[in-house]
């Protein structure tokens, strides 16, 4: 048996609102369940992605292939954070920067990894960008 990938722009943008519910389930998962609490980058993205997985459930339901238009900005301002908290997690930001307090979890712990040692921020930063890259093909598909 093999798996299709969804050719059409109907296929594509359920394809993007899985990842974004994915990744919505996932995050609520590791804070509510796992009880790792998110530090201040996380929260910031979770602010982008969260509102993506309704807006493309919508869209979805609608069959509307100019979400593009909406979805597309949450998608990339999150994919910068994403790629901001990153770079602090891998050490490339300077420390004197770092947007987490000393009160609240560290945005470059070891706890901030997930599946022996792939960084949440990375995941997130995938997930985002892969968003951003359906929806473009979307756009580019269904362009009059």
């Amino acid at each position: 048996m093999t798996i299709k990938a969804p050719a059409g722009p109907w296929g594509l943008l359920l394809l993007a609102w899985l990842l974004a519910l994915f990744s919505t389930l996932a995050a609520l998962f590791i804070g509510e369940v796992m009880g790792q609490a998110p530090c201040v980058l996380c929260w910031f993205q979770r602010a982008f992605m969260f509102p993506l997985a309704v807006i493309l459930a919508v869209a979805c339901y609608r069959s509307d292939f100019d979400v593009w238009r909406y979805a597309l900005p949450l998608a990339g301002i999150g994919a910068l954070l994403a790629l901001a908290h990153s770079l602090l997690y891998a050490g490339l930001i300077p420390q004197r920067i770092q947007p987490c307090s000393a009160t609240g979890p560290s945005c470059s712990d070891a706890n901030m990894t997930i599946l022996g040692g792939i960084p949440l921020p990375l995941l997130a930063l995938g997930a985002f960008v892969l968003i951003a890259i359906l929806l473009l093909i979307i756009r580019r598909r269904t362009a009059q």
